[in-house]
């Protein structure tokens, strides 16, 4: 048997066909999903907005499920692209920077904890990201095998806060490049510029999102190496700043890689939404590692730069004042327009739009978490969605323009926090419960009766943010078990520990109770 089968025509009843299909197995499994052509059906405003969507390009599927035939997308590197663009811009450069501008650490403490907490906080990216061929499920929609069909709301709520919340951080830092070129461009302008922008790529979906994500990387690694050989060459880089010891260097290294880790993970909420067009036949080894090849490079080589460009503020005056008064912006101005004059301000602004790549993922997914909230947000076209959200991102960002530094780096804490949670609770799923993907039946995505109650991960979710509360590091709290560890951030561990332990236990009593 091919691995597409001719798709029965009969309607199901949540509206979708059933097709029958052959994965890399000999099975065969019957697999509800829903064709392109279901969006046009009848002549209600749902299906005349599609309509009229669909003659403009614009992509009218939301989290209904992807069918095998229309899982078309042949071109394995685009896996990688869409990752290497989104990571290679100037927010990836401010995280590495924090490292020693906030959490005070040398150089080497810095790089190494880049190396180390990238290469562990990606891998549940690329493991979620084999999903999306597989079983064609976004995945907040994915979410539901773990959370259930009601608890998932919780964990799509969140996904909202964390996507619309990246955004708001990430135009902030563009806003701030731009008024280091010019210092009478307000920074609201700015903000609605790259908002604007990233709309535009978003509206159209997921076709345009890998088009521009494919090549959106090329210039900005090009001013980064620039910005790499002028620092080189001009003999600000500190390597012998400090190894600290004691219980406070532990505590910034623990709070940087809490950062880091937020930072680098937080695609997995996000992951399968951007392989769901690849075909079913798809190798999960190879999608593994086109992704890990997408995320590890732009990861290392960004943040790694902006924590060697940042050594310059310790004793360059130069750079502490500039780094003061527009932040990232400041930095890359002292070392591209002095030597370059316009043509490093030319720099600036292609880096300003850079972040345009980096908020395509967010926005374009937020709209899909939305849609699982309920029926009536399902009900709603994806592409009106992603307008809402663009317009609630930007009217955080612009009065939160003058606190960016705090915003950077507590947030970033936070979102690792969610990331814990949500990954004890998925991985023990997964491994425990459905021991591989052979325990998933996907055309149940959409029958709450089929998934999980949603107990036992709710309950989880409670105790790892229990977890949260008894190892943070902010200003405004410090957990228990963070002051013994000289206020170091280990939210992120504890969260997983406990949502993980607490969800194990109370999965295994749900399930023998409810049998599913």
């Amino acid at each position: 048997m091919d691995i597409f089968s001719t798709p029965i025509r009969d309607k199901d009843p949540e509206g979708g066909r059933f097709e029958t299909v052959s994965f890399d197995n000999p099975s065969i499994i019957t697999e509800k999903a829903i064709h392109n052509d279901d969006f046009y059906a009848g002549d209600t405003w749902y299906t005349k907005l599609q309509r009229a969507a669909g003659k403009l390009g614009v992509e009218e599927r939301g989290i209904e499920r992807v069918p095998s035939d229309e899982r078309t997308d042949t071109s394995a590197s685009k896996m990688a692209t869409v990752w290497l663009s989104a990571n290679m811009v100037v927010s990836s450069f401010a995280v590495g920077a924090i490292g020693i501008t906030i959490f005070g650490l040398g150089f080497v403490e810095a790089a190494l904890t880049i190396f180390f907490i990238n290469v562990l906080g990606i891998l549940p990216n690329c493991f979620f990201a084999t999903f999306g061929p597989r079983f064609g499920l976004r995945q907040m929609v994915l979410s539901r095998f773990y959370f259930g069909y009601y608890g998932v709301k919780i964990a799509a709520m969140v996904n909202v806060i964390i996507c619309i919340g990246w955004s708001s951080v990430n135009v902030i830092v563009g806003a701030q490049l731009f008024h280091a070129i010019n210092s009478d461009m307000p920074g609201w302008a700015g903000i609605l510029l790259i908002a604007i922008l990233t709309l535009i790529i978003c509206v159209f979906g997921y076709r345009i999102v890998h088009v521009y994500e494919r090549y959106a990387w090329i210039p900005i690694f090009i001013i980064f190496l620039i910005v790499l050989g002028q620092f080189a060459h001009s003999g600000e880089f500190d390597t012998l700043l400090p190894l600290r010891t004691g219980t406070a260097s532990a505590g910034s290294v623990l709070s940087f890689a809490g950062a880091i880790y937020g930072f680098g993970s937080g695609w997995c909420v996000v992951a399968a939404d951007y392989t769901v067009y690849q075909p079913v036949s798809r190798s999960r080894v190879s999608v593994f590692f086109w992704t890990f090849s997408g995320l590890i490079f732009p990861l290392l080589f960004a943040q790694l730069l902006g924590a060697a460009v940042a050594t310059a503020t310790v004793h360059n005056p130069e750079f502490q004042t500039n780094y003061a008064e527009s932040g990232i912006g400041g930095l890359f101005s002292t070392v591209l327009i002095p030597p370059f004059g316009r043509f490093g301000e030319f720099c600036l602004a292609i880096l300003a739009l850079s972040i345009t790549a980096n908020n395509c993922p967010n926005i374009y997914s937020v709209s899909l978490s939305l849609q699982v909230l309920a029926q009536k947000t399902q009900n709603i076209p994806r592409f009106v969605w992603t307008c809402i959200a663009t317009g609630i991102y930007i009217a955080i960002s612009i009065p939160g323009y003058d606190r960016f530094h705090a915003w950077l780096e507590n947030f970033m804490l936070i979102i690792a926090y969610w990331l814990g949670i949500y990954e004890g609770i998925a991985l023990s799923e997964h491994f425990v419960f459905r021991r591989g993907f052979g325990g998933y039946i996907p055309e149940d995505y959409t029958n709450p009766s089929a998934l999980p109650p949603g107990i036992a991960a709710t309950l989880a979710i409670c105790f790892g943010v229990l977890g949260t509360v008894l190892g943070m590091s902010q200003v405004w709290f410090t957990g228990p078990i963070s002051k013994l560890a000289g206020n170091g951030d280990i939210g992120f561990e504890l969260a997983f520990g406990f949502s993980s332990v607490v969800y194990i236990a109370l999965r295994a009593v749900e399930k023998s109770y409810f049998g599913r």
